[in-house]
């Protein structure tokens, strides 16, 4: 990617950063970007993919102080994995886990997530 790392899951539509924003990084027309069908970052097919269900090299997610928090993937047992619901960073009860809206993942949360794709 050329900006490094995008935001991820914010409300944030007019931050060209972020993956809200159809004109940003979340447009399905930017070559390498997380929306487009046809980038490495956005293909079912590729191995660093957050859509392919079977990654293993998806993107990284990190909070502005750079804690690490998981690969965003749809991939169920990848141990990183966001969709693992057995793992820390994908289990609906973990405080690292961007799907508990009580902890990494709360809406309010002013600590924006990056996306950082796989080098």
């Amino acid at each position: 990617m050329t900006l490094g790392a995008t935001a991820a899951a914010q409300n944030c539509p007019y931050d060209p950063r972020c993956l809200n924003n159809p004109y940003g990084a979340g447009s399905p027309y930017k070559p390498d970007g997380l929306m487009n069908p046809y980038s490495p970052y956005g293909s079912p097919y590729s191995n660093e993919s957050h859509t392919n269900p079977y990654a293993t090299d998806a993107p990284r997610l990190y909070d502005s102080q750079g804690q690490y928090g998981g690969r965003l993937s749809n991939n169920p047992y990848e141990p990183d994995s966001v969709a693992n619901p057995y793992g820390q960073y994908g289990n609906p009860y973990s405080p690292n886990s961007i799907n508990n809206p009580y902890g990494a993942g709360n809406p309010y949360n002013p600590n924006p997530i990056y996306v950082v794709p796989s080098r």
